[in-house]
């Protein structure tokens, strides 16, 4: 895991760990990566509650409520999706927020219009989230990576931002 996502995990941890609230993730390209940083911060046990590795479609649509049609139509990587990925991880897990990461890390895959190197994330609560998409194609562990540090990255930023309002 990279020194990166631990510094990360730990600036979660400290602004999640004594509020009562709980965070999961619904991961398909990054198999389990967010979820392993996060648990890397001692402590993690008080606020994460798990994660839905969700690799196939059917797994989305069962687990988490994505939507098959909207997946027929723009496939599983598109910003929709993650966002129901959002939502459906905060039910199934019970959270209060949960972070998403679904996309074409390669080498193989992609669809037309949604190259290799595609990657959807969002986080954030069930009526409220952010999202970001990742288009560059590095190869399959460094868009693995690249993904689960942005999450990371990305659901920090978000919680800094509700914290002020």
């Amino acid at each position: 895991m990279e020194f990166e996502n631990k510094v990360l995990s730990k600036e979660i941890n400290t602004l999640l760990y004594e509020t009562g609230k709980t965070l999961g993730t619904a991961e398909s390209c990054t198999g389990g990566l967010i979820a392993e940083s996060i648990i890397a911060a001692p402590g993690s046990s008080q606020y994460f509650k798990g994660s839905i590795v969700s690799y196939v479609d059917e797994v989305k649509e069962r687990l988490l409520g994505v939507d098959a049609e909207l997946m027929k139509e723009k496939t599983a990587v598109c910003e929709e999706v993650a966002c129901q990925m959002v939502k459906g991880a905060c039910r199934t897990l019970n959270t209060t927020y949960a972070i998403a990461a679904t996309g074409f890390a390669g080498p193989g895959g992609g669809a037309p219009g949604v190259p290799v190197g595609t990657i959807w994330l969002a986080c954030g609560t069930e009526d409220d989230m952010v999202t970001y998409k990742m288009t560059e194609d590095n190869g399959r562990d460094k868009n693995q990576s690249a993904a689960a540090y942005k999450a990371l990255q990305l659901f920090l930023e978000y919680l800094k931002g509700t914290d002020k309002e």
